[in-house]
């Protein structure tokens, strides 16, 4: 068994009285500390925004299709093309068309034989009539399938000329000048109009200049008139940010599931082709803005001490922008009310002359470091 001698035992004492004493003497020190984290009430710029999300989208996005059916033959634009008005895109398998458009050219040729053969039946019965060796009735009956006649010309008039345009349509064209940002077609496929017109190739005007397409709550609607400024950010491109101007604020409201929004346009500079359709934008509307305004961290208003319970009573103040603040006096928190103003979301404007700047305003409550001290030193001993 291990056994002390007297002199061990007296410095083992004295090691234990001199760490009580530190001890008592750091946690006397710590009791007088501050429990309350300050900021410096300061002077500064604040941005009030409203946050959103958008799509960049084309300012003209055309879908051009084929008005007839058939079977593509051959592409003549892909991906990312460049496309002038005109320009040729594909082309459907003319083959058919031309047969029909053969066959009404020799239906219209047959009823122009037609017409002639009544027209001169017709001179021959308005004489016999005249010579009365007819009666009117057989004039009548020759002066209707004239008529008749005449009438099929037109309708063998009117299928050439619709055959020729669908022949025509077999060339598909571009109707703008542009750019191909979607083809939905390829070799060989066959397409079908019947019921409605298929989607061939999707074109974008100009890419130089885009829009973004913004859901904007039904509460932060209020805030926002054309002309007004954007700052956006997007994925692709999380350090940089763009800006635009809101273009219409349109008044068609969205509903789901009982939530209102409305659809914002914005107008966005894309000289440099950095943004692309579809593109997710991030986007915040300057809606006030003030420079070297009296402000404090938004923690500050949030403060309570804990000796302080919250009521419906500053519920109320808030929503009428009246707060409370409270500086740091004498080791005491001593409240203040405030007006407050506009606010970034890190930091308030504070109106009115009851705080300046340099008062030390209390932001949270740190923990009795005296009591978590103690419980270290009991556990080490």
């Amino acid at each position: 068994m291990l056994t002390l001698s007297g002199k061990q035992i007296t410095f083992v004492l004295i090691l234990v009285l001199a760490a009580a004493a530190y001890w008592y003497g750091s946690g006397k020190k710590e009791s007088n500390a501050s429990q309350y984290k300050t900021r410096n009430i300061e002077r500064g710029d604040i941005i009030q925004t409203i946050s959103a999300n958008g799509t960049l989208t084309p300012v003209v996005l055309v879908n051009v299709g084929t008005q007839i059916s058939g079977t593509v033959a051959k592409l003549h634009a892909d991906y990312n093309d460049h496309v002038e008005v005109g320009q040729i895109l594909a082309e459907l398998d003319p083959a058919l068309l031309r047969a029909q458009l053969q066959q009404s050219k020799a239906n219209l040729l047959n009823a122009q034989v037609t017409l002639k053969i009544a027209e001169n039946k017709l001179k021959r019965h308005r004489l016999l009539k005249e010579q009365a060796f007819i009666s009117p009735e057989a004039l009548e009956i020759v002066e209707q399938e004239t008529e008749a006649a005449r009438a099929q010309l037109a309708i063998s008039k009117a299928q050439v000329e619709r055959d020729q345009a669908n022949l025509n349509y077999s060339v598909i064209r571009s109707p703008i000048s542009g750019v191909v940002i979607a083809r939905d077609v390829d070799i060989g496929q066959t397409v079908a109009a019947n019921f409605q017109t298929p989607i061939l190739f999707q074109i974008a005007k100009d890419l130089r200049q885009m829009q973004i397409n913004i859901s904007v709550a039904e509460a932060d609607i209020g805030y926002l008139h054309i002309h007004q400024q954007i700052n956006f950010t997007v994925d692709a491109f999380q350090h940089r940010k763009f800006t635009g101007l809101v273009k219409q604020v349109r008044l068609n409201p969205t509903i789901q599931e009982n939530v209102v929004t409305y659809n914002v346009v914005a107008m966005v500079d894309n000289a440099d082709g950095t943004l692309l359709p579809g593109m997710t934008a991030n986007i915040h509307f300057v809606v006030a803005e003030k420079n070297d305004a009296l402000r404090v961290p938004n923690a500050a208003l949030r403060f309570q001490p804990k000796n302080i319970e919250a009521n419906e009573s500053g519920k109320t103040a808030r929503a009428t922008n009246q707060s409370t603040l409270y500086l740091l006096s004498a080791n005491q928190p001593v409240p203040v009310p405030v007006t407050t103003g506009i606010s970034d979301g890190n930091f308030t404007e504070i109106l009115g002359a009851e705080v300046k700047a340099g008062d030390k305003v209390i932001i949270s409550e740190v923990a009795d470091k005296k009591e978590s001290e103690s419980k270290f030193k009991l556990r080490v001993f």
